[in-house]
């Protein structure tokens, strides 16, 4: 091993410690995007079930409203 100065082992040690630290936060970043992500697709799969709900509720009472009208 060539005997180098001690600042140099310092910078090399900084480098792989920020590597792993940029690697860290890009993983917890990702994990965070992923949550988001499928917290706004289960609002989008909820309001498509309310719409539905709407449409089958209004189905139902289409033909309600028919009767009463040939009456």
């Amino acid at each position: 091993m060539v005997m180098l100065p001690w600042w140099i082992y310092l910078c090399v040690i900084g480098i792989l410690v920020s590597g792993y630290m940029a690697f860290k936060t890009s993983r917890q970043d990702k994990m965070i995007d992923e949550d988001f992500i499928e917290k706004e697709g289960q609002v989008y799969l909820d309001r498509i079930e309310q719409e539905r709900q709407k449409k089958k509720t209004m189905l139902e009472q289409q033909p309600l409203q028919d009767d009463q009208s040939a009456s």
